[in-house]
């Protein structure tokens, strides 16, 4: 199962940022110089139990603070941790967000997970996916993350064992993306092979109630949450095909118990096609992305951004089944001022938020209401959520602290139906906040 490396990081930028830089001090401006990354890739040797015999690697970034959520991202066969590391977008995504992400490396020839095993699926079996669950459960402790926000995705092997860990441990994993995947235990095999022809070749088709089945019966007697699962595939993939897409979502909607039927369709770029199982929301139960015309190569640019909205790791899940904002800290005294400029369907905001008490604020929370016809469709320096209705504003890494008389300067882009009008009140960390 290969899938070429991507990522290939631009070699020019230096140059082209000393460019801009020269050109915009002719014209007495600045540019800021990029920001350097304390962090590094490390490699663990002591997690624990490793009956899969892998090995971890963690990237921490310097925006993860106490209680940071975790992401399991598993590489492809011929791949390893290294190399996903740099090869994806996910670790540049956890410096933006702030949480830990977990690199396990295949240690077998061909670098690909065990998914075909009895030992693999079975909760605490033994094997690949029992590694990689001591591999969460030492971040847990050591690193103090957050032991209910720990999500897994993966590649090709990677999204085989990501339908395996969902199915294997869904009292540790919250939610999966599955990139180029089949569903949990469509690769068993008897013969002491990992390779599973009928599988990879799209062969093997169930009812959504034997998938299921297979699913919960990696744990017996577990009756808790089951994981949310959001599922990628091309329509040209030939080496694990197409087929395997729609027995994916059979299983997960039902082990979700939640209808075959979309509860919402779209197309997000012009060959995709985004189905919603269970909810209409950008965190339903399962999320299921076709790619018309695509191959065995995912994820491309882009696409970890969509899976960490789905997870909720850009900020818009606090560890509820909704996906919505953790209970903000204690709030202060506060004051916003809240300019627009409107054109004939859309408007700016431009917001400003004063800490006006005597202690600094460290993580906030800007909560208002858009007036009817108002839908944010971009923004800046904060992350919104949802884009109408009851809108919150959460920090980002780069401004969460607000000294006392400072201030966090933020903004976004809306449509509009013709009422341009401003929130009525603002409050900040559930504070009511003065405004003018």
């Amino acid at each position: 199962m290969y899938a070429p490396l991507r990522g290939i990081r631009g070699r020019l930028r230096p140059l082209l940022i000393a460019l801009v830089a020269a050109a915009l001090s002719l014209c007495g401006l600045s540019l800021a110089a990029p920001r350097a990354e304390a962090a590094s890739l490390t490699e663990v040797t002591n997690f624990g139990s490793n009956p899969g015999n892998l090995r971890m690697y963690q990237y921490v970034p310097s925006s993860a603070g106490a209680n940071a959520p975790v992401l399991v991202a598993v590489h492809y066969c011929t791949g390893t941790g290294p190399g996903f590391f740099s090869g994806t977008e996910f670790a540049s995504l956890a410096d933006r967000y702030g949480f830990i992400v977990v690199y396990p490396d295949a240690n077998v020839s061909g670098q690909c997970f065990d998914v075909s095993s009895a030992a693999a699926l079975k909760h605490d079996g033994g094997s690949d996916p029992t590694s990689i669950a001591n591999m969460v459960r030492y971040v847990i402790q050591h690193n103090g993350a957050d032991a209910s926000r720990v999500y897994v995705t993966g590649a090709s092997s990677g999204a085989m064992t990501t339908n395996v860990l969902l199915g294997d441990y869904p009292d540790l994993f919250k939610a999966g993306s599955a990139f180029m995947g089949v569903p949990f235990a469509c690769f068993a095999t008897t013969d002491g092979s990992g390779w599973n022809s009928a599988c990879s070749n799209g062969q093997i088709s169930k009812t959504p109630q034997a998938w299921g089945d297979l699913a919960r019966g990696a744990y017996p007697g577990y009756t808790g949450a089951r994981p949310r699962m959001q599922l990628w595939h091309g329509t040209t993939d030939t080496t694990l095909h197409y087929n395997n897409f729609g027995e994916e979502i059979k299983q997960w909607t039902n082990v979700l118990g939640v209808s075959q039927t979309p509860a919402y369709t779209d197309q997000p770029q012009a060959n995709w096609t985004r189905t919603r199982y269970g909810a209409t929301g950008a965190q339903a139960p399962v999320e299921a992305i076709s790619l018309q015309g695509v191959g065995h190569s995912l994820p491309t640019a882009g696409m970890a951004a969509q899976a960490i909205a789905f997870f909720g790791l850009d900020g818009t899940d606090g560890g509820g089944d909704d996906g919505g904002p953790t209970e903000p800290p204690a709030g202060g005294p506060c004051k916003v001022v809240y300019t627009t400029n409107s054109w004939n369907s859309g408007l700016t905001a431009a917001i400003t938020v004063t800490n006006t008490g005597s202690t600094a604020v460290n993580g906030w929370l800007l909560a208002f209401t858009l007036p009817a016809g108002q839908t944010i469709s971009s923004g800046w320096n904060a992350i919104y959520s949802p884009s109408s209705g009851s809108v919150t504003a959460r920090n980002t890494p780069n401004n969460a602290t607000i000294a006392p008389g400072q201030s966090a300067s933020i903004g976004f882009l809306a449509n509009h139906t013709g009422n341009t009008a401003s929130p009525a009140s603002f409050t900040l960390n559930g504070a009511t906040c003065t405004t003018g």
